[in-house]
């Protein structure tokens, strides 16, 4: 079993749990879930080496969690969780991904209408059976409703982060195969799309038909949609199509643009072709029946007297008129980041201590990192106190005095409450290098509430950061309903940066949000929000990419500094703040007291 399928067991013994109202138990099988899936090996190798002993010395896993996966690992099954589900049958995994629908409501909702599906629970929800039912409502039943359309809407892509190895894999792997000289991956996976529809693959080959074969035989594939000598087309066992093209060197930069899209940016560039007097398609750009372009991308974009548009660009919103007058961005690259300021440790709801995340991060090149462990308003993550973050500060303290090569800054991710004040007091935010504000409840608050709830916790004098800004969760949760351009306006007032969660299921800021963003003069940071050392290289990963597809440069990304400049920055209010607010001026006071 691979490590994911282990994981899900652990979160699916963690949901009965909770759902029996067990104590303490829920959440230690939640962690040793996230420390199974963070894992850097496959655990199955790891106990074929050392035995239960080896799984015992996982951090995370103790023994009794050991015990069970090396049940897992040998028959394929635990014992507990069939003992669970024979009493509950019940899909917990799908149900409770369905947002407001917890352990304890399947419970109640298996008991009382017998709903075991997510299908079986759209049922009752149309038919008005669960608003009947205790602690659920009208309301309720709405929001579940809302929610089910949501994922079933969405689920005809796939995140970038599922696709895009899976893509990368497979084109290596014919870049191998004898005979092949290139290879490209193209379409939405090329542009860091956060969703995928599709895949395209692009090839040269002196015998096609051999790399076709190879392409329709590779194990990930589960069916054959198509096979000719220039195009073939697969459905992956991930249930993704993937479409190979073979096409000749002269006309592979043609076929590549022409095939990575988008097709408002093909049809925007065919419209100028026409007016130079070309004719440009997936073989060439022409000139009556002369190709004068077409080996590269490159010489295509020239051929029109445009600056070369990185791939993340090509939506037709601006890129060719900019591309035309010289005025394109120079897109952050992912070597820029030197900081990460949204970590979470063993402290709350991480996996790994802040030793290991600090030294994780090390090892990845990065010169600072934020500790923002939650605050107390998340019961669920054993939020931290005023009192716990005093002794995470002292334990921080003391690590950075004996660690060398990156500084461990003190954090937290604060949580804003539903008046849009803070869970922490201020004289302990005070004494933090790194405030970190965000909403985890009360959602569903109309537009105007939350703008203003927001609004109210960026006025915080101790307010640095932004977190996660729309608390989208992509493909199962919606943002909440927030009005982002004032929200960006007051950054600006206040001086409050935003944050581009580069965790894969949220890359919260939408690439969108990052370039109004960008063009009303608000900085951002680029962060992991990781849970686990196997996190951090996120905001490199995915965030980057979201970043650069809203037109972000390396001088609009805060955490793109060195540690001193970074944090005179954030101390001093000089984010693009200077308007001469009075929230403004007590923010650099305050910080100048702790420098």
């Amino acid at each position: 079993m691979r490590n994911v399928e282990l994981a899900r067991c652990f979160r699916d013994l963690a949901a009965y749990l909770e759902m029996e109202d067990v104590p303490f138990k829920p959440r230690a099988y939640e962690k040793a879930s996230l420390a199974i899936e963070s894992y850097d090996q496959p655990l199955e190798e790891v106990y074929r080496r050392g035995g239960v002993k080896a799984l015992r010395a996982i951090p995370g896993i103790g023994a009794s969690m050991a015990d069970k996966l090396e049940e897992l690992i040998k028959t394929g099954k635990c014992a507990l969780r069939e003992e669970y589900r024979a009493r509950m049958p019940v899909d917990i995994a799908t149900l409770t991904a369905i947002e407001g629908v917890g352990p304890k409501a399947v419970k109640v909702l298996y008991e009382q209408l017998a709903v075991r599906t997510v299908e079986d629970l759209e049922a009752a929800a149309r038919a008005g059976k669960v608003r009947s039912l205790p602690h659920f409502g009208e309301r309720s039943e709405q929001k579940i409703l809302k929610a089910l359309a949501f994922v079933q809407t969405s689920g005809a892509r796939q995140p970038l982060a599922v696709t895009r190895p899976l893509i990368e894999e497979i084109a290596r792997t014919l870049a191998r195969v004898r005979g092949v000289e290139q290879v490209a991956i193209a379409g939405s996976v090329r542009r860091r799309k956060e969703t995928i529809g599709d895949a395209d693959l692009l090839a040269v080959a002196r015998k096609p038909g051999a790399v076709m074969q190879a392409f329709v035989g590779l194990p990930q594939v589960a069916r054959v949609l198509g096979q000719g000598d220039t195009k073939s087309s697969v459905k992956l066992a991930a249930g993704l199509q993937v479409d190979l093209r073979v096409v000749p060197t002269e006309s592979f930069g043609a076929a590549l643009c022409y095939f990575t899209g988008s097709k408002a940016h093909n049809v925007a560039l065919r419209q100028l072709a026409i007016k130079r007097g070309y004719k440009l398609n997936e073989y060439g750009l022409f000139r009556g029946e002369r190709r004068i372009a077409g080996r590269t991308e490159e010489e295509i974009y020239a051929r029109l007297g445009l600056a070369y548009i990185p791939p993340e660009l090509r939506e037709d919103q601006g890129e060719i008129d900019a591309a035309r007058a010289g005025t394109l961005p120079q897109l952050i690259e992912s070597d820029a980041l030197r900081g990460d300021l949204q970590t979470q440790t063993d402290w709350t709801d991480g996996a790994d201590s802040i030793e290991e995340m600090a030294r994780a991060a090390k090892a990845l090149g990065l010169e600072y990192v934020a500790i923002t462990d939650h605050t107390r308003s998340l019961a669920m993550t054993r939020g931290s106190d005023e009192a716990k973050l005093r002794k995470q500060m002292a334990e921080i303290d003391r690590l950075n005095v004996r660690l060398e090569g990156i500084r461990v800054l003190k954090g937290a991710e604060v949580n804003i409450n539903k008046d849009g004040t803070l869970d922490i007091d201020d004289e302990t935010l005070a004494a933090l290098d790194v405030v970190g504000v965000a909403v985890h409840s009360y959602f569903n608050l109309s537009r105007a509430e939350m703008t203003a709830r927001i609004i109210r916790a960026m006025r915080n004098p101790h307010a640095d950061i932004l977190f996660h800004p729309t608390g989208r969760v992509i493909q199962k949760r919606e943002p909440y309903d927030v009005d982002m351009d004032a929200i960006i306006a007051a950054a600006r007032e206040t001086g409050t940066v935003l944050e581009l969660d580069a965790y894969p299921e949220r890359l919260d800021l939408k690439d969108e949000h990052v370039r109004k963003a960008v063009q009303a003069g608000v900085p951002i940071v680029i962060d992991s929000d990781a849970h686990s050392v196997k996190h951090l290289p996120f905001p490199r990963q995915y965030g980057v990419d979201q970043a650069r597809r809203g037109w972000a440069s390396a001088a609009d990304v805060l955490n793109s500094r060195p540690l001193d400049a970074f944090l005179a920055a954030l101390k001093s209010g000089a984010r693009q703040a200077a308007t001469g607010s009075r929230n403004g001026r007590t923010r650099s006071r305050a910080r100048s007291r702790r420098s």
